[in-house]
């Protein structure tokens, strides 16, 4: 337990001494009574113990220059869109976002099928309307799924025109 302790005193010391920029020395101790290594770096600790020099480190960071900030006349420089470009961009995205609302109607007239097919078969074992019920939930969610896909989609048009 002493050598847990030990060790976490170690990095902490090693951390405090890094911040302050200074020369770290980590002795390895062999413990006389059950000889288990004992890592330290108090040169206290190692009085009368054999103990060799595992490491030695300088721990200095060097100082960070901030990034030089640009000129104003350097940000007017830079390239902005022109209107046309903002105009063609937004006619592409709307042509994407009609394609992908035909789409969403196609899929979601197909779920609508899926779900009237199911509703009209009745098997054996369903006498319990639960379980008609359970049978029917994964093509109501698929509806409504196409369903909240069309309106955000038409969300978005009306945001863009």
């Amino acid at each position: 337990m002493g050598a847990v302790r030990a060790l976490i005193f170690v990095t902490f010391g090693m951390t405090a001494t890094a911040a302050m920029g200074q020369v770290t020395e980590i002795y390895k101790c062999i413990d006389p009574q059950n000889g288990r290594p004992l890592y330290t770096s108090d040169k206290r600790e190692t009085a009368g113990k054999k103990c060799e020099l595992v490491s030695r480190e300088i721990n200095v960071v060097p100082a960070q220059k901030p990034a030089p900030i640009p000129a104003p006349s350097a940000r007017s420089s830079f390239p902005r869109e022109t209107p046309q470009a903002k105009a063609s961009a937004k006619e592409r995205q709307r042509d994407v976002l009609e394609g992908e609302l035909a789409s969403e109607q196609q899929q979601l007239d197909q779920a609508r099928k899926a779900l009237a097919e199911q509703e009209a078969v009745r098997y054996g074992d369903e006498k319990n309307y639960a379980r008609v019920l359970d049978r029917l939930q994964p093509y109501k969610d698929n509806v409504d799924l196409h369903e909240k896909n069309i309106e955000a989609l038409k969300r978005e048009l009306s945001n863009i025109r």
